[in-house]
């Protein structure tokens, strides 16, 4: 089993947006001192949800700062960049850190974003599997055309090229964020392995795992690839370690409420569409109950149970859920010197 951070880089009320990003970085730097495997960063415009506007640039300063542990996106958002210029980005960050990069991709929403850089609705509604062909083609080939509706350009060299790393994978691993039936088989016809939200229980999270099996061999794919692929999906959740239980949920309903109230409500639509947003405190009970919020061995033991119903042994924990520095820095400690080692 491999456990990670997810850092959102979330601004909580009354905080400014460098001591939050301060806080980030800090928890990432202590991921690595506790021994945990991976760091997940996560990329938002103009909200205070969270206000990391670029994963990949949080990525390299993180691998630029750390040695072993494995740094990802969860997401990049693709409708907001071109696909080649991710690929780019996502080579260079795979050769020069010797492998450690995950590239996370995702459709992201229908926001204001999609106005501001140029792209349009049709790149979150229509044109997602076509940009997503291009970066997966950027990141295997040596020479790259494109002639699709919304991507038209000449043949042209790919550099650098992933595979120049030496004793490594010969392209960074790639993971697709799903929420949906749709996106679930769009990750199983590319056998790529998904990364599953923290809104959803095992329950959820186990049919879209038996969804992806079925339309990965559906789709042809020799069962050593579906395997492989299959062992790499992430799951999403909350972290919080506490001596009580009640100590542990405690913080987080103290402090993300209104975190939630005041990011997700920033959100503004393309078009004006309404969306409804999750009652915060409602939410926050709801993350509460279905993640590792408690003891140790509470925690432990909810990590295991997630496991052993999905067939997911690779997470993505929000620790930074109480919004205080010193406390997300002992809640990362806590995860990797009394969670880890009863995981075995």
């Amino acid at each position: 089993m491999r456990v990670g951070t997810f850092v959102l880089a979330a601004q909580f009320p009354g905080q400014g947006q460098g001591e939050t990003l301060h806080r980030a970085v800090r928890s990432a730097e202590v991921a690595e001192e506790a021994g945990l495997d991976s760091v997940w960063l996560a990329e938002h415009h103009f909200v205070p949800y969270g206000v990391c506007p670029s994963a990949v640039t949080l990525a390299a300063l993180l691998l630029g700062r750390t040695r072993r542990i494995r740094v990802g996106t969860a997401v990049s958002v693709l409708p907001t960049t071109h696909p080649v210029a991710l690929g780019e980005q996502a080579a260079l960050l795979h050769v020069t850190s010797g492998g450690r990069f995950t590239l996370g991709v995702g459709r992201g929403g229908p926001w204001v974003d999609l106005e501001v850089f140029g792209s349009g609705l049709e790149a979150y509604e229509q044109h997602f599997p076509e940009a997503l062909d291009l970066l997966l083609r950027w990141l295997r080939e040596p020479r790259v055309s494109a002639g699709g509706p919304r991507h038209r350009f000449r043949e042209v060299a790919v550099v650098p090229r992933p595979d120049e790393l030496i004793d490594g994978d010969p392209a960074p691993e790639t993971i697709l964020a799903c929420t949906s039936p749709a996106s679930v088989r769009l990750a199983a016809a590319r056998a790529l392995p998904m990364l599953l939200g923290m809104h959803c229980g095992d329950e959820e999270k186990a049919e879209m795992v038996a969804l992806w099996r079925a339309e990965a061999h559906a789709a042809g794919h020799p069962p050593e690839v579906i395997a492989g692929a299959a062992a790499r999906h992430v799951s999403a959740g909350v972290a919080q370690i506490a001596d009580r239980s009640a100590d542990a949920a405690q913080a987080l309903l103290k402090a993300m409420p209104g975190w939630l109230k005041q990011g997700l409500g920033a959100h503004v639509t393309i078009d004006g569409r309404h969306r409804a947003m999750r009652d915060p405190y409602a939410y926050t009970e709801l993350l509460c109950r279905l993640h590792p919020v408690g003891t140790a061995h509470g925690a432990a033991d909810r990590l295991a149970a997630t496991s052993e119903r999905t067939g997911i042994t690779r997470f993505a924990l929000l620790v930074e859920g109480s919004g205080d520095i010193v406390a997300t820095e002992e809640n990362v400690r806590r995860l990797g010197a009394d969670v880890l080692p009863l995981l075995g």
